[in-house]
């Protein structure tokens, strides 16, 4: 378990929120992950650029907050074949809900969408029970 930092919460939240609306108004587009993922992996072309930009900005701004803060909580207990199984799930069901927790429940979320309302109910009712599951039904971590 780790502390809860509400103030480092708020500044990355509110970090967040700003580069979202940065996105929809200088460019018109949604900050999903996956989607920017997508397409860029597919070659879009005239758009392959910022998305490239945008996908780089993820790991360098969390390396920044590392250097910043003297290191990253890195604490991952699970095994590396779990961690490709989770993540081929979250990659399935990004394409089953049509976006991701960013896209719906930040973008989506913030525009009013009634369908990414229903999105991010779903990733969080899913995300509750696989918790509960691998720790009280399973016995622990994974």
């Amino acid at each position: 378990m780790t502390e809860f930092e509400p103030i480092s919460a708020l500044i990355g939240g509110g970090l967040i929120g700003v580069a979202a609306s940065l996105l929809l108004l200088a460019n018109g587009r949604i900050a999903g992950v996956s989607g920017i993922l997508g397409r860029t992996l597919a070659f879009e072309s005239g758009q392959h650029a910022w998305r490239v930009l945008f996908l780089l900005g993820l790991p360098v701004g969390a390396g920044f907050v590392g250097w910043v803060q003297g290191g990253l909580v890195t604490d991952i207990s699970a095994s590396t074949p779990v961690l490709i199984v989770a993540g081929l799930f979250v990659g399935f069901g990004t394409r089953l809900g049509n976006g991701c927790t960013s896209g719906h429940g930040v973008c989506g979320m913030a525009r009013g969408s009634r369908r990414s309302l229903a999105a991010t109910c779903t990733f969080m009712i899913t995300a509750a029970l696989v918790v509960f599951v691998v720790r009280h039904v399973l016995g622990g971590s994974l």
